[in-house]
C-alpha cells in the first residue's frame, strides 16, 4: 500500500464529463489499495473569469482602479526605447489575458510590488478566485461518491494549510498534515482545493498562478507521499516544446536541478515553486496525461508509470549531457551606461527593482568606452518593462548612470543538462549552431548546468531546432 497525491490541472477538470474521467483516474489508484489525496485546479477558464469579476465589481465602485489601469496599460518606456512593447501587459505565461485580466497583472498594479497602487482590497480577491478550485473539489468528491468511493471535498483553511500575509501571491509555511492521515485511515480520499491556504490574519489566501502544483508538492511532503502526480494535458516532459520542434522526445527520467532549470527557463509544465518544494523535500514527481484512458495498460503500474519521474540525480543511471532546450519568449534588455565604478551601484539597481517585483536575469557589466566607468546590461520579463523603467528613473540620482537604454521583443534560450558538469565545448557547440543559422548573439550566461542566450525573438524557432539537433536530443 502506498501513499500517493494526484494533481489534475484545470484542461483536465474543464466540464463534468473530464471531472468523471479523473474520477475513474482516482478510483483505479483506490482499487489498488493506494491512500489518495487528489489536488485539484479550477475548471480551465474559470480563475480569469474570477478574476474579471473582481475587476469589474471594484472599477464600478472605484473610479480610480479604472484610471489607474488604463495609465498603467499605456506606461512605455521613453528614454531610447528601441522597439516598443505593444501589448506586453496582456501576457502572462505566453497566454494572451482580456484587457481587464492584464490590469491586474498590470505594471502599477502589482500589490507585491511595494507601495504599488491596490486597485481592490487583496483579502477580497482571494475570497473570491479561491472559489473556483473549491467547486472543482465538491464536483469531484461528488462524481467519486457516485461510483461507491468514500471521499469529501477540502478547502485550504480546513486542512489547514497555513500561508504568510500576502495576499494574492502568497506562501505556505505550515501545513498540518493529520486530518488527512485520519481520512485515509478511514478508507476515505481527500479531495483537496489547490492554490489557496489560510492566511496568518486568518483570511483565505491564495498561492498565485500556477498555485495549485505548489499545493499538491507541499501536501505531499507533509503526508511523506511515496510519490505525487501531476496529471494534465501532455504526457510528460520533453526535450523542448513539441509544438516548435516536431522531433522533440519525452523523457523518461529528468533530475530536480535540470527540471527547476526548465521550469524557470520557460517550460510551463511544472510551476517553480512546486519544483523547488520537490527539490527541497525530495517528492518522487510524474508528470503525466490526465486525457490516457484510465484503465488502459500500464496506467496502474507502481514502479514505472506512464510519464516523465522527476527525481534526484543519483536514480538516473546515465545522464545525457544535455537534456533539454528551454525559451523564454518577450524578454526585454535594459541597459545603463557610464556608471561610476564603485561599490553599492549595483544594490542601487537591483535592490530597488527587486522591492517592486521585478525578476532580473543574465546580468552583463562591461567597462565603458571611456574605461573609467561601466555599463550594466540585464533582462527583465517584456510584462515588466516598464514598471522596470520607472523603478531605474527614480533612481537615477542613486544609481548615477548617464543613459538608459531599453528594447523589447527578444527572446532567451537556454540549454540545459546535468552532464554539462563533466564534458567540455557544450558552449561551443551551441555557438557554432546559432552561427551557422546566422542567428545574432545578444548576451549570454552560464551556470554549471545551463547556457542561456539572448536572440531576437523572430529567431527563435530556428535557434530551438537548431540547438535540439545538434545536441541529438532527437534520437534519445
Amino acid at each position: 500500500m502506498a501513499r500517493i497525491v494526484m494533481k489534475f490541472g484545470g484542461t483536465s477538470v474543464a466540464d463534468s464529463e473530464r471531472i468523471r474521467n479523473v474520477a475513474r483516474h482516482v478510483r483505479r489508484e483506490v482499487q489498488a489499495g493506494h491512500h489518495i489525496a487528489v489536488v485539484v485546479s479550477a475548471m480551465a477558464g474559470q480563475t480569469n473569469r474570477l478574476i474579471e469579476w473582481v475587476y469589474e465589481a471594484a472599477a464600478r465602485t472605484a473610479p480610480a482602479a479604472v484610471s489607474a489601469a488604463e495609465a498603467a496599460k499605456s506606461a512605455a518606456p521613453k528614454t531610447a526605447v528601441k522597439k516598443k512593447a505593444a501589448g506586453a501587459a496582456a501576457h502572462n505565461g505566453g497566454k494572451r489575458l482580456s484587457a481587464k485580466t492584464a490590469a491586474h497583472k498590470a505594471p502599477g498594479l502589482d500589490h507585491a510590488a511595494g507601495g504599488g497602487f491596490q486597485p481592490y482590497d487583496w483579502r477580497e480577491y482571494d475570497a473570491v478566485v479561491a472559489s473556483g478550485e473549491q467547486v472543482t473539489a465538491g464536483l469531484l468528491a461528488l462524481a467519486l461518491q457516485a461510483m461507491g468511493i468514500k471521499a469529501r471535498s477540502w478547502a485550504g483553511w480546513q486542512i489547514p494549510v497555513i500561508t504568510d500575509n500576502r495576499h494574492g501571491a502568497a506562501r505556505i509555511v505550515a501545513l498540518d498534515a493529520a486530518a488527512l492521515i485520519q481520512d485515509f485511515e478511514r478508507g476515505q480520499v481527500a479531495v483537496i482545493a489547490g492554490f489557496q491556504g489560510v492566511a496568518e490574519d486568518g483570511r483565505i489566501a491564495t498561492l498565485g498562478r500556477g498555485g495549485s502544483d505548489t499545493s499538491a508538492v507541499a501536501m505531499a511532503a507533509a503526508i511523506k507521499a511515496d510519490r505525487c502526480d501531476i496529471y494534465t494535458d501532455v504526457d510528460g516532459i520533453y526535450t523542448t516544446d513539441p509544438r516548435l520542434e516536431p522531433k522533440a522526445r519525452r523523457l523518461n527520467r529528468i533530475a530536480f536541478e535540470e527540471m527547476l532549470e526548465m521550469a524557470s527557463l520557460g517550460a510551463k509544465v511544472m510551476q517553480v515553486r512546486s519544483v523547488e518544494l520537490a527539490m527541497v523535500h525530495k517528492v518522487r514527481t510524474v508528470v503525466r496525461c490526465s486525457f490516457d484512458k484510465p484503465n488502459d495498460p500500464g496506467q496502474g503500474d507502481f514502479d514505472n508509470p506512464p510519464g516523465t519521474l522527476i527525481c534526484d540525480e543519483e536514480e538516473i543511471l546515465e545522464q545525457q549531457v544535455v537534456t533539454g532546450i528551454a525559451f523564454a519568449r518577450d524578454e526585454a534588455q535594459i541597459s545603463l551606461r557610464r556608471l561610476a565604478d564603485r561599490p553599492g551601484v549595483s544594490a542601487a539597481i537591483f535592490g530597488p527593482l527587486a522591492e517592486a517585483g521585478v525578476n532580473v536575469d543574465m546580468i552583463v557589466q562591461n567597462v565603458s568606452e571611456d574605461a573609467e566607468r561601466v555599463d550594466m546590461t540585464f533582462t527583465v520579463p517584456q510584462v515588466d518593462l516598464p514598471k522596470a523603467v520607472k523603478v531605474l528613473q527614480h533612481n537615477r540620482k542613486a544609481i548615477g548612470y548617464d543613459v538608459l537604454q531599453s528594447e523589447a521583443e527578444l527572446a532567451k534560450i537556454s540549454v540545459i543538462g546535468i552532464g554539462m558538469r563533466s564534458h567540455a565545448g557544450v558552449a561551443a557547440t551551441a555557438f557554432k549552431a546559432l552561427a551557422a543559422k546566422s542567428i545574432n548573439i545578444r548576451a549570454i550566461t552560464t551556470s554549471e548546468i545551463k547556457i542561456s542566450i539572448l536572440i531576437d525573438n523572430a529567431y527563435t524557432e530556428l535557434a530551438v531546432r537548431s540547438l535540439h539537433g545538434i545536441y541529438g536530443l532527437d534520437k534519445i
